[in-house]
């Protein structure tokens, strides 16, 4: 063999492998990282669901009281076997049974009555997706405090707003953050409607059709923390997984999507030499191999790049779960619950960067007073105070920004006879008779500074530090009833553990 045969097939693996440690140097250290944890997983929720059946079964006489307690003790140790390092932890029940039947005997196998794998398949869904989609919405509550933080730090801090990729009106920067954490709540809000359809349970279902078994679904429900039944049992062991998998992850893209456009916007200030709006250097940026003035925004760009994987992996389970018929296992793959899983820890990440921002209140204010985004208020004002109609004062001021950016003249240098005569000039496109220029110079000046266009607004929503006050109040008391939803889906949960536990070992008594 020639050596040029050996070396080809190498080439692109360790093309490969360059590439990924070139991007593992260049990932910055997200505090969400090392903070995560791991869900549960499958191995554990076939446990979980194990001792909720060996409990109904005996209840409901299905299996005898002594069988019950060869069953519990069974069904236990496979869990505690499970546990231990390096312990195998299969993930289908036809695997995972005989470990149960191994201590048990076959009549270990009657815990199973009623049961099919297609029910209990959708059931373990539910219960990762659940825990999950919790897990979701502490990272987006924990965000969402972070916003409001900043929010609060922010009242009076002016910033442009931008329209069709141009500034258009300034803003504050509490009332730009605001709007994130709204368009974030939406999110909430759609998570918590989509989890009282998640928490019902298919177990018990069988196949499709339920059993002649007495199995009481809901008691099934009530010891796994379930609000209740799926009740038709069709659609709870074939059609659930499907629209329930589809409308997590519609709820994660949209989330992700709102997410992207916040990065965007902030990855355009570094295109400018002096952005007003950066990353505290350190862990969430980076150098360049070459340039030394490189202050790459790395948290940014991982945010943005991780953002998008949502999009693409709701996309992936979409697509998968496409065409597909009743009864294939398709869409019940684990790929909702990676993207809740994704969605989640970009969450973490997004209010670890959003701690990490230094806000240059005078450089973003001295870009607003760079440009001219203030004439809209200097139209309404000529309008309101002198009685010239709009579309007069809007040709007006928009003859004033053309001769000022010719001229290259800020807003606040233009010669004050140079307004007057081009005001003049305005007119002649109308039949309006107000030929003098009804503003003092004071009032003009006045007109056309950011300050004065914000606290001049009075409309529902608007940045006026009042507005902007009682939007931060009523988006804390949001914050707050989301909070204690968590809460109380959490503790509903724990006691549904321990009283599952309770019931499980009393029976092995």
């Amino acid at each position: 063999m020639k050596a040029n045969e050996i070396r080809t097939p190498r080439a692109p693996r360790l093309r490969k492998l360059a590439a990924l440690t070139l991007a593992a140097c260049m990932l910055p250290a997200f505090a969400a990282d090392k903070a995560a944890q791991t869900p549960h997983d499958y191995y554990y929720f076939l446990g979980e669901m194990n001792k909720a059946s060996t409990v109904m079964t005996i209840e409901t006489k299905i299996v005898p009281p002594d069988l019950g307690k060869k069953i519990v003790k069974a069904v236990d140790q496979v869990i505690k076997d499970g546990d231990q390092p390096g312990a195998k932890r299969p993930v289908d029940y036809l695997q995972y049974e005989p470990l149960i039947l191994a201590y048990a005997g076959p009549d270990g196998s009657r815990m199973h009555s009623g049961r099919s794998r297609q029910d209990i398949l959708s059931t373990t869904r539910r219960l990762m997706q659940r825990e999950r989609a919790l897990n979701l919405m502490e990272q987006m509550n924990k965000s969402k405090a972070v916003f409001l933080k900043l929010a609060e730090d922010n009242l009076d801090t002016i910033v442009p707003a931008y329209t069709n990729g141009v500034q258009a009106q300034p803003t504050t920067y509490a009332h730009y953050l605001l709007a994130f954490s709204s368009a974030f709540g939406r999110d909430a809000a759609r998570l918590k409607e989509a989890y009282a359809r998640l928490n019902l349970n298919p177990l018990g279902s069988a196949a499709l059709g339920t059993s002649s078994f007495p199995v009481d679904r809901n008691r099934l429900a009530e010891l796994l923390g379930f609000d209740g039944p799926m009740e038709n049992s069709y659609d709870a062991a074939q059609l659930g997984a499907l629209d329930m998998g589809v409308e997590l992850v519609g709820i994660c893209s949209n989330a992700a999507l709102t997410m992207g456009i916040l990065v965007q916007d902030m990855h355009t200030q570094y295109h400018n030499p002096y952005p007003w709006i950066m990353i505290r250097e350190g862990r969430l940026t980076g150098t360049s191999s070459i340039m030394p003035q490189k202050r790459n925004p790395y948290g940014l760009n991982v945010l943005r790049l991780q953002s998008s994987e949502v999009v693409g992996g709701a996309m992936t389970f979409q697509v998968e779960a496409h065409n597909v018929t009743p009864g294939m296992p398709d869409y019940k793959r684990d790929q909702v619950e990676k993207t809740l899983d994704l969605t989640a820890n970009s969450f973490a990440k997004l209010a670890d960067l959003m701690s990490n921002l230094v806000i240059d209140k005078d450089r973003a204010l001295a870009e607003v007073d760079a440009d001219y985004s203030t004439t809209t208020e200097l139209a309404d004002i000529l309008q309101r105070d002198s009685n010239v109609p709009f579309r007069v004062g809007h040709h007006f001021a928009s003859d004033l920004v053309t001769y000022g950016r010719l001229n290259k003249i800020k807003p606040a240098d233009i010669p004050f006879d140079q307004v007057q005569k081009i005001y003049g000039d305005a007119l002649k496109a109308f039949d309006f008779d107000h030929a003098q220029f009804p503003l003092t110079q004071a009032r003009f000046r006045q007109a056309l500074t950011a300050q004065n266009m914000i606290e001049s607004s009075r409309g529902l929503g608007g940045p006026q530090r009042a507005e902007v006050e009682r939007m931060l109040t009523a988006e804390r008391a949001r914050l707050a009833q989301d909070q204690q939803w968590l809460k109380g889906q959490r503790d509903k949960l724990a006691s549904a553990q321990q009283k599952l536990d309770q019931a499980f070992y009393k029976l092995g008594q």
